[in-house]
């Protein structure tokens, strides 16, 4: 199992074929296993490297860490594969992630995929989501509270099944305390006036009926970066990659070319 150290965090990565590298960033409590159908579509054309961050999959866990520590965490292992520059997917988490590369290291990143993004977040998504509908999961307890989150977080939800199921066979697990730090580390961040900075090309895709980082955050982002192009999937959530995944396959594989 490969894996390289920083700091004393022991992180864990996949690094698979041969070609220009694509980073692969994943989103919130979920691993590097969950890009399982990117793995098998892009290996054949790139050098895939796709890492679990910090308190994620098969990487070190943590009671607190930050977005900034994920952050120099994809650049230590850039530099520990001795990578000049990279493209960059990531998803929900992983956008951000991908952002803050962008913005402190744009020198290394030549293409960036930002899905199912936002730029900014006083709470994790989910947070906001429990918050915007009070009424609804007040009451609820924590695992309770996951469980009914689904319907306004996806729009296809037997794919989604599918998709988790799949993921889930490949990799650890987390538990609740550490799915609430893995959230907690996402709490007060803003790239808003630092996205300018991106020198990357930059691709951003949404999903009309994500409930969690809506379309018009994702736009709100792409508007902001130079050049940015803008993508609404309008048969996907929160999950562009898993819901239309033959489009979502095609159309970065053409922005990659």
């Amino acid at each position: 199992m490969p894996t390289f150290t920083r700091k004393g965090i022991e992180l864990y990565y996949e690094d698979i074929g041969e070609g220009r590298p694509l980073l692969l960033l994943h989103g919130l409590t979920s691993n590097s296993a969950m890009f399982y159908r990117e793995i098998e579509f892009f290996k054949d054309k790139q050098r895939i490297i796709a890492m679990d961050s910090r308190g994620h999959g098969n990487s070190s866990r943590q009671d607190s860490y930050t977005l900034q520590d994920h952050i120099e965490d994809a650049y230590a292992l850039m530099s520990y594969l001795k990578l000049e520059t990279v493209d960059v997917l990531g998803v929900s988490m992983g956008s951000y992630i991908a952002q803050g590369l962008a913005i402190k290291y744009a020198e290394k990143v030549s293409k960036l995929i930002l899905v199912a993004t936002k730029s900014h977040g006083r709470q994790s998504s989910m947070a906001e989501l429990f918050e915007r509908h009070k009424e609804i999961f007040e009451g609820l307890s924590m695992l309770e509270k996951f469980a009914a989150s689904s319907s306004y977080i996806y729009h296809n939800q037997p794919l989604i099944d599918e998709w988790l199921s799949k993921t889930a066979e490949q990799s650890r697990q987390l538990t609740m305390q550490e799915q609430i730090s893995a959230s907690e580390a996402l709490k007060e961040f803003d790239f808003r006036n630092q996205l300018s900075q991106i020198t990357a090309e930059t691709l951003v895709i949404s999903g009309k009926f994500d409930g969690l980082n809506p379309p018009e955050k994702g736009r709100e982002t792409a508007v902001a970066i130079p050049d940015a192009t803008f993508m609404e999937f309008k048969r996907s959530g929160h999950g562009p990659n898993v819901e239309q995944a033959q489009l979502f396959l095609a159309v970065v594989d053409n922005f990659l070319e």
